[in-house]
Protein backbone atom coordinates (compact mmCIF):
# COMPACT_ATOMS: atom_id res chain seq x y z
CA UNK A 1 0.00 0.00 0.00
CA UNK A 2 1.04 3.35 -1.12
CA UNK A 3 2.22 5.76 1.75
CA UNK A 4 1.01 9.33 1.80
CA UNK A 5 3.13 12.13 1.07
CA UNK A 6 5.64 13.32 4.34
CA UNK A 7 5.51 16.84 5.27
CA UNK A 8 9.03 17.52 3.73
CA UNK A 9 7.51 16.19 0.42
CA UNK A 10 4.79 18.14 1.13
CA UNK A 11 7.03 21.45 1.27
CA UNK A 12 8.82 20.61 -1.34
CA UNK A 13 5.60 20.30 -3.98
CA UNK A 14 4.22 23.40 -2.66
CA UNK A 15 7.63 25.61 -2.85
CA UNK A 16 7.75 23.50 -6.89
CA UNK A 17 3.83 24.57 -8.03
CA UNK A 18 4.25 27.68 -6.80
CA UNK A 19 7.37 28.48 -8.64
CA UNK A 20 5.61 27.39 -11.83
CA UNK A 21 2.60 29.30 -10.79
CA UNK A 22 5.05 32.90 -10.81
CA UNK A 23 6.37 31.41 -14.12
CA UNK A 24 3.03 31.36 -15.39
CA UNK A 25 2.17 34.72 -14.10
CA UNK A 26 5.25 36.12 -15.74
CA UNK A 27 4.87 34.68 -19.10
CA UNK A 28 1.30 35.70 -19.28
CA UNK A 29 0.17 38.44 -22.00
CA UNK A 30 -0.97 40.41 -18.84
CA UNK A 31 -2.47 40.58 -15.13
CA UNK A 32 -6.30 41.21 -16.68
CA UNK A 33 -5.87 37.53 -18.81
CA UNK A 34 -9.22 35.56 -18.21
CA UNK A 35 -8.66 32.53 -16.46
CA UNK A 36 -11.00 30.42 -18.79
CA UNK A 37 -11.90 27.82 -15.75
CA UNK A 38 -12.84 30.52 -12.87
CA UNK A 39 -15.32 32.30 -14.67
CA UNK A 40 -15.65 36.00 -14.28
CA UNK A 41 -12.03 36.01 -12.78
CA UNK A 42 -9.03 37.35 -14.20
CA UNK A 43 -5.26 36.16 -14.06
CA UNK A 44 -4.76 39.24 -11.14
CA UNK A 45 -7.98 37.71 -9.38
CA UNK A 46 -6.41 34.24 -9.21
CA UNK A 47 -2.70 35.80 -7.88
CA UNK A 48 -5.23 37.67 -5.22
CA UNK A 49 -6.65 34.23 -4.54
CA UNK A 50 -3.32 32.10 -3.99
CA UNK A 51 -1.26 34.36 -2.52
CA UNK A 52 -4.16 35.55 0.29
CA UNK A 53 -4.82 32.26 0.79
CA UNK A 54 -1.05 30.75 1.50
CA UNK A 55 -1.14 33.93 4.10
CA UNK A 56 -4.50 33.34 5.43
CA UNK A 57 -3.42 30.00 6.11
CA UNK A 58 0.39 30.35 7.39
CA UNK A 59 -1.75 32.36 10.09
CA UNK A 60 -4.15 29.78 10.45
CA UNK A 61 -1.35 27.32 11.27
CA UNK A 62 0.83 29.83 13.81
CA UNK A 63 -2.34 30.06 15.36
CA UNK A 64 -2.48 26.15 16.63
CA UNK A 65 -6.01 24.24 17.43
CA UNK A 66 -9.03 26.56 17.26
CA UNK A 67 -12.59 26.27 16.77
CA UNK A 68 -12.89 29.20 14.07
CA UNK A 69 -10.26 30.75 11.62
CA UNK A 70 -8.21 33.59 14.05
CA UNK A 71 -9.70 36.78 13.68
CA UNK A 72 -6.57 38.43 12.75
CA UNK A 73 -6.24 35.92 10.06
CA UNK A 74 -9.28 37.07 9.08
CA UNK A 75 -9.06 40.26 9.34
CA UNK A 76 -6.04 40.58 7.17
CA UNK A 77 -7.33 38.87 4.59
CA UNK A 78 -10.35 41.23 4.50
CA UNK A 79 -7.58 43.82 4.21
CA UNK A 80 -5.20 42.55 1.46
CA UNK A 81 -2.82 44.96 -0.26
CA UNK A 82 -1.80 43.35 -3.27
CA UNK A 83 0.81 45.23 -5.61
CA UNK A 84 -0.29 45.42 -9.34
CA UNK A 85 2.62 46.08 -10.95
CA UNK A 86 3.95 42.46 -12.09
CA UNK A 87 7.33 42.08 -10.61
CA UNK A 88 6.36 43.30 -7.44
CA UNK A 89 3.31 41.09 -7.50
CA UNK A 90 5.50 38.29 -7.93
CA UNK A 91 7.68 38.89 -5.09
CA UNK A 92 4.63 39.66 -3.33
CA UNK A 93 3.54 35.69 -3.37
CA UNK A 94 6.66 34.45 -3.25
CA UNK A 95 6.59 35.96 -0.55
CA UNK A 96 3.37 34.78 0.14
CA UNK A 97 4.28 31.13 0.03
CA UNK A 98 7.65 31.64 2.37
CA UNK A 99 5.40 32.84 5.25
CA UNK A 100 3.19 29.58 4.34
CA UNK A 101 5.98 27.42 3.93
CA UNK A 102 7.67 28.56 7.38
CA UNK A 103 4.50 28.38 9.15
CA UNK A 104 4.12 24.42 8.37
CA UNK A 105 7.90 23.56 8.69
CA UNK A 106 7.61 25.60 12.59
CA UNK A 107 4.37 24.09 13.21
CA UNK A 108 5.43 20.48 12.32
CA UNK A 109 2.98 17.59 10.73
CA UNK A 110 1.00 17.08 13.86
CA UNK A 111 0.24 20.28 15.19
CA UNK A 112 -3.46 20.99 15.51
CA UNK A 113 -5.51 23.97 13.99
CA UNK A 114 -8.80 24.84 12.48
CA UNK A 115 -9.56 23.66 8.52
CA UNK A 116 -12.67 24.06 6.88
CA UNK A 117 -12.61 20.20 6.91
CA UNK A 118 -13.91 19.35 10.90
CA UNK A 119 -16.52 16.14 9.51
CA UNK A 120 -14.17 15.08 6.62
CA UNK A 121 -11.04 11.83 6.49
CA UNK A 122 -8.36 14.58 6.24
CA UNK A 123 -6.84 15.76 9.59
CA UNK A 124 -7.41 19.21 11.52
CA UNK A 125 -3.48 19.82 11.33
CA UNK A 126 -0.86 21.26 9.83
CA UNK A 127 0.17 18.01 7.56
CA UNK A 128 -3.49 18.49 6.38
CA UNK A 129 -3.45 21.96 5.36
CA UNK A 130 -0.26 21.49 3.51
CA UNK A 131 -1.14 18.26 1.82
CA UNK A 132 -4.49 20.72 0.51
CA UNK A 133 -2.22 23.48 -0.09
CA UNK A 134 -0.57 21.36 -2.65
CA UNK A 135 -3.88 20.98 -4.29
CA UNK A 136 -4.86 24.08 -3.82
CA UNK A 137 -1.77 25.69 -5.51
CA UNK A 138 -1.20 22.60 -8.63
CA UNK A 139 -4.84 23.53 -9.73
CA UNK A 140 -4.57 26.79 -10.10
CA UNK A 141 -1.27 26.45 -11.84
CA UNK A 142 -3.26 25.03 -14.05
CA UNK A 143 -5.26 27.26 -14.04
CA UNK A 144 -2.83 30.43 -14.59
CA UNK A 145 -1.05 27.95 -17.66
CA UNK A 146 -4.34 28.37 -19.44
CA UNK A 147 -5.24 31.83 -18.99
CA UNK A 148 -1.57 32.12 -20.92
CA UNK A 149 -2.47 29.79 -23.42
CA UNK A 150 0.03 27.31 -22.47
CA UNK A 151 -1.85 25.02 -20.11
CA UNK A 152 0.33 21.87 -18.46
CA UNK A 153 -0.46 18.37 -17.11
CA UNK A 154 -0.30 17.94 -13.65
CA UNK A 155 2.74 16.03 -12.06
CA UNK A 156 2.47 12.53 -11.76
CA UNK A 157 3.20 12.77 -7.58
CA UNK A 158 1.47 15.18 -7.42
CA UNK A 159 -1.87 14.13 -9.27
CA UNK A 160 -2.01 10.93 -7.63
CA UNK A 161 -1.89 12.46 -3.98
CA UNK A 162 -4.74 14.98 -5.10
CA UNK A 163 -7.38 12.52 -6.10
CA UNK A 164 -7.00 10.84 -2.58
CA UNK A 165 -7.06 14.52 -1.15
CA UNK A 166 -9.91 15.98 -2.39
CA UNK A 167 -11.96 12.89 -1.66
CA UNK A 168 -11.03 12.53 1.84
CA UNK A 169 -11.01 16.69 2.39
CA UNK A 170 -14.61 17.33 -0.19
CA UNK A 171 -16.28 13.93 0.04
CA UNK A 172 -15.84 13.07 3.61
CA UNK A 173 -19.10 13.63 5.13
CA UNK A 174 -21.02 12.41 7.89
CA UNK A 175 -24.75 13.38 6.37
CA UNK A 176 -26.62 11.43 4.63
CA UNK A 177 -26.61 10.65 0.98
CA UNK A 178 -30.40 11.17 -0.14
CA UNK A 179 -30.29 8.21 -3.17
CA UNK A 180 -30.14 4.94 -3.02
CA UNK A 181 -26.78 3.46 -1.54
CA UNK A 182 -24.02 3.48 -4.23
CA UNK A 183 -20.38 3.41 -5.00
CA UNK A 184 -18.06 5.46 -7.25
CA UNK A 185 -14.37 4.08 -8.26
CA UNK A 186 -11.43 6.37 -9.74
CA UNK A 187 -8.94 4.04 -11.45
CA UNK A 188 -5.81 6.27 -12.88
CA UNK A 189 -3.39 5.12 -15.59
CA UNK A 190 -0.62 4.96 -12.80
CA UNK A 191 -2.14 2.42 -11.39
CA UNK A 192 -3.71 3.72 -7.97
CA UNK A 193 -7.45 3.09 -7.71
CA UNK A 194 -10.24 4.60 -4.87
CA UNK A 195 -13.48 3.69 -3.62
CA UNK A 196 -16.21 6.34 -2.89
CA UNK A 197 -18.69 4.85 -0.67
CA UNK A 198 -22.39 7.07 -0.41
CA UNK A 199 -25.12 5.72 1.76
CA UNK A 200 -27.14 6.68 4.57
CA UNK A 201 -23.92 6.80 6.78
CA UNK A 202 -22.73 9.33 4.58
CA UNK A 203 -19.54 9.52 2.20
CA UNK A 204 -16.27 7.69 2.79
CA UNK A 205 -13.38 6.61 0.66
CA UNK A 206 -11.49 3.63 0.49
CA UNK A 207 -8.08 2.42 -1.30
CA UNK A 208 -8.83 -0.64 -3.43
CA UNK A 209 -6.66 -2.91 -5.26
CA UNK A 210 -6.36 -1.25 -9.08
CA UNK A 211 -8.53 -3.46 -11.49
CA UNK A 212 -6.74 -6.15 -13.65
CA UNK A 213 -8.08 -6.92 -17.16
CA UNK A 214 -9.94 -9.59 -15.87
CA UNK A 215 -11.75 -7.35 -13.04
CA UNK A 216 -12.15 -4.89 -15.40
CA UNK A 217 -13.95 -6.84 -18.08
CA UNK A 218 -16.41 -8.17 -15.41
CA UNK A 219 -17.19 -4.52 -13.77
CA UNK A 220 -17.71 -3.00 -17.13
CA UNK A 221 -20.16 -6.28 -17.95
CA UNK A 222 -22.04 -5.68 -15.18
CA UNK A 223 -21.20 -9.65 -13.50
CA UNK A 224 -18.96 -8.68 -10.29
CA UNK A 225 -21.39 -8.51 -7.37
CA UNK A 226 -20.05 -5.27 -5.74
CA UNK A 227 -19.28 -3.17 -8.56
CA UNK A 228 -19.35 0.34 -8.03
CA UNK A 229 -22.08 2.14 -9.80
CA UNK A 230 -19.97 4.10 -11.81
CA UNK A 231 -16.10 4.04 -12.43
CA UNK A 232 -14.13 6.57 -13.66
CA UNK A 233 -10.71 5.99 -15.37
CA UNK A 234 -8.37 8.65 -16.23
CA UNK A 235 -4.63 9.86 -15.38
CA UNK A 236 -4.22 10.96 -12.17
CA UNK A 237 -4.26 14.40 -13.29
CA UNK A 238 -7.46 13.77 -15.45
CA UNK A 239 -9.13 12.69 -12.41
CA UNK A 240 -7.99 15.75 -10.34
CA UNK A 241 -8.63 18.06 -12.79
CA UNK A 242 -12.33 16.30 -13.00
CA UNK A 243 -12.59 16.23 -9.50
CA UNK A 244 -12.49 19.95 -9.19
CA UNK A 245 -14.57 21.02 -12.23
CA UNK A 246 -11.71 21.62 -14.85
CA UNK A 247 -12.72 19.28 -17.49
CA UNK A 248 -15.92 17.30 -17.91
CA UNK A 249 -16.25 13.70 -17.75
CA UNK A 250 -16.80 13.29 -21.52
CA UNK A 251 -13.25 14.24 -21.13
CA UNK A 252 -12.57 10.49 -19.36
CA UNK A 253 -13.87 6.76 -19.56
CA UNK A 254 -16.62 6.00 -17.53
CA UNK A 255 -18.61 2.45 -16.84
CA UNK A 256 -21.27 2.14 -15.59
CA UNK A 257 -24.19 4.77 -14.83
CA UNK A 258 -22.67 8.43 -15.75
CA UNK A 259 -25.72 9.68 -14.19
CA UNK A 260 -24.98 9.37 -10.55
CA UNK A 261 -21.95 11.47 -11.27
CA UNK A 262 -24.11 14.55 -11.90
CA UNK A 263 -26.06 13.62 -8.69
CA UNK A 264 -22.91 13.38 -6.32
CA UNK A 265 -21.66 16.50 -7.99
CA UNK A 266 -25.14 18.48 -7.02
CA UNK A 267 -25.20 16.85 -3.51
CA UNK A 268 -24.41 19.66 -1.10
CA UNK A 269 -24.79 17.66 1.94
CA UNK A 270 -25.61 19.12 5.82
CA UNK A 271 -22.62 18.63 7.96
CA UNK A 272 -23.06 17.26 11.40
Amino acid sequence: MEKNLELPDLLRLIDERSTAFRAAVAAAPGLDAQVPTCPGWKLFDLVTHLGGGDRFWAAIVAAGPADAPPAEAVAARAALEVPREREALLAWLDASTQLLLGALREAGPQSGCWTWWPASQSPQTAGGVARHRVQETAVHTYDAQLAGGAAQPLPVDVALDGVEEFLFTVCGTPSAWPHKPTAFDFHSAEGRSWRLTVDGDGARTARIPAPTAETAETAENGEEPEAAGASVHGTAGELVLYLYDRIQAESLRVNGDAGLLDLLRAWEPEEK
